[in-house]
């Protein structure tokens, strides 16, 4: 199929690249030419656009533009953009990082036009271009099936994880592939979002487990009771056989047997928003979620002062996503 990828960053880039290496026809856009040539270098098939006006000219009927930009401002001036460019029967995705009350006023405003809305929440990271993305998305029925090749070739397939015991024919195959359509605009990113709040925690339990480990060996202990315990042969054991691994864990062990006392982190810890959109839609729902909220909470304190604990937490952010600390 032949889309355009406005946004190549990180994962926008990566994503490009691999549905050109499954023989998709990928226009790329982005802000900076050069980020343009890099992933054309490496995206057989590709071609560059300047600028939106060549891009959607450059498309087929019905047009696909795959929208891969930062949260906020800036998404939603492409998307509405885009609204005025496009025609009947014509797809916008966003596949970033989007709360998903946008998400369905934007697709009432498209549906208005004739335009299709899809919501693609992409969990990956930097690791996506091999492993490939696992995908939440939202849209109208005629939408996701139209461009399912696309995220048939972006999903991670089945690989070697073994099939769930008893998931019985009447459950979408395509979860098992590593993508899944969750119903109207904005369910996908809501998933996803509900993912990530979930992240937060797994990621705070297991900084705060190396945190305990380490302190072992304070001096504010007795002495008897004081263990040198060595942090990468931890993670590394845990990894094998355990009951609590997990690809967080692996980058956990990355990240130590490189530097135990992890000293090129800083322990700043950002967040994108998903975590507290998380945490709204618990309280708009009555749902309790102590885990989410108080592993945001962490997060907010990490920025007035730094423990061993939040420097994993950086580290496991820096492991799957690239992100690096912003001083």
């Amino acid at each position: 199929m032949k889309l355009g990828m406005y946004g190549l960053g990180r994962m926008g880039g990566n994503m490009a690249i691999r549905l050109a290496r499954h023989g998709h026809e990928v226009v790329l856009l982005n802000r900076t030419r050069a980020v343009s040539e890099k992933v054309h270098a490496e995206a057989p098939k590709s071609a560059i656009a300047d600028n939106l006006e060549e891009l959607v000219a450059s498309l087929p009927s019905p047009k696909i533009i795959w929208v891969m930009l930062p949260s906020g401002d800036v998404t939603e001036k492409a998307i509405e953009t885009l609204g005025n460019m496009l025609s009947k029967g014509d797809i916008v995705i966003d596949g970033g990082n989007t709360c998903y009350k946008d998400d369905v006023r934007r697709a009432k405003i498209l549906h208005a036009k004739g335009i299709h809305y899809v919501d693609v929440g992409t969990s990956g990271g930097v690791w996506g271009l091999e492993r490939g993305y696992c995908m939440m998305y939202g849209g109208n029925q005629e939408a996701v099936d139209h461009i399912d090749p696309i995220l048939d070739s972006l999903a991670p397939g089945m690989g070697d994880i073994p099939r769930t015991k008893n998931r019985g024919s009447n459950l979408n195959p395509r979860a098992e592939k590593g993508y899944l359509h969750c119903g109207p605009a904005g369910s996908g990113h809501f998933v996803k979002m509900v993912h990530n709040g979930i992240e937060y925690g797994m990621m705070q339990a297991y900084a705060e487990g190396f945190d305990i480990m380490r302190m072992k060996g304070s001096d504010r202990l007795p002495e008897e009771q004081r263990f040198d315990l060595n942090m990468a042969d931890i993670a590394e054991v845990w990894r094998r056989g355990s009951v609590i691994p997990s690809w967080l864990l692996d980058l956990c062990a990355d990240a130590l047997a490189v530097d135990g006392d992890l000293s090129k982190f800083q322990g700043d810890v950002a967040d994108t928003g998903e975590g507290r959109w998380t945490i709204e839609a618990a309280i708009e729902e009555a749902v309790p979620a102590p885990v989410i909220t108080a592993a945001l909470f962490t997060r907010f304190r990490s920025r007035s002062g730094n423990t061993y604990a939040e420097k994993m937490l950086s580290a496991m952010r820096f492991g799957f996503g690239g992100h690096v600390e912003k001083k």
